[in-house]
C-alpha cells in the first residue's frame, strides 16, 4: 500500500499554512484562500515558485528551507495531530502483512519526524521530495515507491487527500483512494472516495474495506472524482 503524509496519515496542513503565513506577512502579502486552494499538496519546488511569483523575495532554495524549519519546529511542539483512523488503519494492514511505502512531498526529514512517532516497521520504504526530479502531480514518486517494494504501483493500493496526489496515483497506475479532508475530490482521476480512514478496514465482507475497494478496481481506470463514495 501507498500512503500520503500531510492531510491523509497527519494533519500537517495548518502547520504549513501557519508557516506559509508567517512568511507572506513579513513582505507584506496575504495568504488569500486563492492561494491556500493551490498550496494543498502541491510540491514544495512549485510551491516555492508561487511564492516568489508573489513577491516573496527570495530563492527557491531559501523558502523551502524556512518552510521545513517552521513546520519541523511546530511538530516537535506536538502540534501536529493524526488524521482520524490513519494510524488504526496502519497498524491493521501492517498485523495483516501488508508492506506500506510512505509517498510524501514534504522532506524526508520531515517524513522520518513521523514515522519515528509510529511503531518500528510501520513503513517498509519512504519516498520523499528529495529522492524524486519530479514531484506530484507527476507519479515518479509512486513508481519509486512500488518498485521499492518490489512491485508494480498498478498492483498498489494509494490513499491520498489532495487532487494533485491523486493525479500522482492515478497516473503511476495505482487504485487510488480520495481521503476527503480540505480539498473537493469531485474532479480528478480516483478509483473511490471516503469520507475517513476511521472505521475503513482491511476486510470487511460487507464491502467499505481495503480488500473491497481494491478488488473492484484493480486494473480498472479511474473516474473523476472517484465511481462512489464508500
Amino acid at each position: 500500500m501507498l500512503w500520503d503524509l500531510d492531510g491523509t496519515i497527519i494533519d500537517s496542513e495548518p502547520l504549513w499554512l501557519n508557516t506559509e503565513q508567517q512568511m507572506l506577512a513579513r513582505y507584506g502579502l496575504k495568504l488569500t484562500d486563492e492561494v491556500v486552494e493551490k498550496m494543498v499538496g502541491i510540491d514544495l519546488r512549485d510551491g516555492a515558485q508561487l511564492f516568489q511569483r508573489l513577491g516573496v523575495p527570495l530563492t527557491v532554495s531559501e523558502i523551502i528551507g524556512e518552510w521545513v524549519s517552521g513546520v519541523t519546529e511546530q511538530m516537535l511542539r506536538g502540534e501536529a495531530a493524526w488524521r482520524p483512523g490513519a494510524r488504526e488503519l496502519l497498524a491493521e494492514v501492517r498485523a495483516a502483512g501488508v508492506r506500506n511505502a510512505l509517498v510524501t512531498m514534504s522532506t524526508f526529514a520531515i517524513a522520518k519526524r513521523v514515522t519515528d512517532l509510529l511503531p518500528a516497521g510501520t513503513f517498509d520504504t519512504v519516498v520523499a521530495r528529495d529522492h524524486v526530479t519530479r514531484g506530484k502531480p507527476h507519479p515518479d514518486a509512486y513508481l519509486m515507491a512500488a518498485e521499492q517494494l518490489g512491485v508494480s504501483a498498478a498492483d498498489c493500493l494509494a490513499f491520498e487527500d489532495s487532487r494533485t496526489g491523486l493525479t500522482a496515483a492515478s497516473a503511476a497506475g495505482a487504485v487510488s483512494v480520495g481521503v476527503k479532508h480540505l480539498q473537493e475530490l469531485h474532479d480528478v482521476p480516483a478509483h473511490a472516495v471516503i469520507p475517513s480512514l476511521l472505521g475503513f478496514g482491511f476486510a470487511d465482507p460487507q464491502g467499505g474495506s481495503v480488500l473491497s475497494v481494491f478488488a473492484a478496481n484493480y486494473k480498472r481506470e479511474p473516474h473523476p472524482g472517484g465511481y462512489c463514495e464508500v
